[in-house]
């Protein structure tokens, strides 16, 4: 009987081995599996701001990009995907590429000129804070059966150096100007590849659906630094998944028991408004937390193939040596935002008491939902 080989790659040269596998396998067979890089860069001042991922498909022998930047209400995206086993070492794609310089405290990020867009940039990330693990994300699908997101996620707060090039305008990047976050996830992950055609998918559309992601750093007159993290999902007024932390300079973490919001969106584009954050500390303590978009910068993660674009998905096979890109003039256009979706980095100014910050703030709100004033009519994924 014929028995395919496993792969050698360099990584099984390391001493860091967890099962009795190589590192070109993973222990798990969902094609669903996904080792994903993020990371989102800005200006302080909001005036532009730089977003890029990098995903890695074991089981569909896809690597694929995004890398872009948000300037106002203007979007410019580059995308990238190629068969992972031509070159499975590289953590990149097409003009994309990623390092880690020095391990869970500097890495960098470098999209070097293409044929999509006039658009390029080489950057560092220095952090400011430990990377902080968030609770594992393990959720099944609405009938109860499959586990569909099985992931485990660490971020980190960070400061930014180097180049970004729009056009034929070349903006230069300091620490004291830029600051950001970056993430690395891995594990079975919703809405990869093409929705099966064979298994009943429920509508994501009927239901009222809330989705908050957020890091945000603070930093007390004394100079002293903190950070505020939570990740919301909700169903009909269900919390389905909920991770809540007060992350602390000497790495240690203080749990979230839940939340509640004032926030305001855009009935429009339901874009984050602003608005103010309730923590439940536990034992009748709570925090405020007062949040406020910076400008109208936020990168729309649609063109980055979350949830869709364009017929295309994340790790969707489009053959060995895939490049494309587009320019948007406004993603709040009523039909534009509709077309990059809800999902948005956008870039948020903080303020705890007397110490104050910057964040990123990730929103979905599906359905309708009276307390905000968004009603069904012009809701949209």
């Amino acid at each position: 009987m014929r028995q395919y080989m496993q792969k050698l790659v360099a990584a099984d040269e390391l001493l860091c081995h967890q099962l009795p596998e190589t590192f070109a396998t993973v222990g798990e067979s969902d094609i669903s599996w996904t080792e994903k890089i993020w990371a989102s860069l800005f200006a302080k001042d909001g005036s532009i701001q730089i977003d890029c991922g990098l995903g890695k498909y074991h089981n569909r022998d896809v690597m694929d990009m995004f890398a872009g930047i948000s300037r106002g209400r203007e979007q410019w995206t580059v995308r990238a995907s190629r068969r992972l086993s031509d070159d499975p070492e590289r953590t990149g794609v097409g003009p994309f590429d990623y390092g880690v310089s020095e391990p869970l405290q500097t890495a960098w990020f470098r999209l070097r000129e293409n044929d999509a867009l006039p658009l390029s940039f080489d950057v560092t990330v220095r952090n400011v804070l430990p990377p902080f693990l968030e609770r594992g994300d393990r959720q099944r699908a609405p009938v109860g059966y499959r586990i569909s997101s099985d992931i485990l996620r660490y971020h980190q707060a960070v400061v930014v150096s180097g180049w970004v090039k729009v056009g034929d305008e070349t903006i230069r990047i300091d620490e004291k100007r830029w600051t950001g976050f970056r993430d690395h996830s891995w594990g079975v992950r919703m809405d990869v590849g093409e929705m099966p055609r064979d298994v009943f998918v429920p509508n994501r559309l009927t239901s009222n659906f809330i989705l908050q992601w957020s890091p945000m750093v603070f930093t007390r007159p004394d100079g002293s630094m903190y950070e505020i993290h939570h990740y919301l999902q909700e169903v009909d007024n269900v919390v389905t998944y909920f991770s809540g932390f007060e992350n602390r300079d000497d790495g240690t973490q203080v749990s979230i028991n839940g939340m509640r919001d004032e926030l305001k969106y855009d009935p429009g584009n339901r874009r984050l408004l602003g608005g103010m954050l309730e923590l439940d500390m536990g034992w009748g303590k709570t925090r405020q937390i007062q949040v406020e978009p910076v400008s109208d910068t936020g990168f729309h993660l649609g063109t980055g193939l979350y949830f869709g674009f364009k017929g295309h998905r994340h790790g969707m096979w489009l053959g060995p040596d895939h490049l494309d890109g587009e320019r948007f003039d406004d993603c709040s256009e009523y039909y534009t935002a509709r077309e990059v979706h809800q999902l948005r980095d956008c870039v948020v100014r903080v303020s705890e008491g007397d110490a104050t910050g910057f964040g990123i703030f990730e929103t979905i709100i599906v359905g309708e939902h009276p307390r905000y004033g968004l009603d069904r009519d012009l809701s949209f994924l």
